[in-house]
């Protein structure tokens, strides 16, 4: 029984070490390691925010068949800019060990960007002729 409980703690332990290791304080990453990691962890903040600002977009358009169906082209032509541009800005470090970081800091900034663009086609002032999505 002994030896099933430390196992058990070992287990545990190294659990928390490999948790620990997955986090890294992105405030002082000093190795490419965590700092990719940091970027890629400000690439999936960055994504979440998007999501969320697209599904605000798409709910305000439930009832225009056509403009939702702009948003979703435009929603995936941009996607495609994006993952072009960062792999053209990104395409000379490919193969390096900082490219992952590169690549994930570059979709983390027109990502944002991207999200500010969404929310302000949802901040049109009233009777504005040239407003996106039209508030509820």
């Amino acid at each position: 029984m002994r030896t099933f409980i430390a196992t058990l703690g070992l287990a545990l332990l190294a659990h928390g070490a490999q948790a620990q290791a997955a986090q890294p304080d992105c405030a002082n990453a000093q190795d490419q390691a965590s700092m990719s990691a940091c970027a890629a962890a400000d690439y999936k903040k960055a994504d979440a925010a998007l999501n969320a600002a697209y599904k605000q977009a798409a709910a305000r358009l439930k009832d225009d068949k056509d403009q939702h169906q702009r948003l979703v082209a435009a929603q995936r032509a941009w996607i495609a800019f994006r993952d072009a541009e960062c792999a053209f800005a990104t395409g000379l470090s490919e193969g390096g060990s900082a490219y992952p970081m590169l690549l994930a800091q570059c979709q983390a900034t027109l990502t944002t960007q991207r999200t500010a663009e969404l929310q302000a086609h949802m901040k049109c002032e009233e009777g504005s002729l040239d407003c996106a999505i039209p508030a509820n």
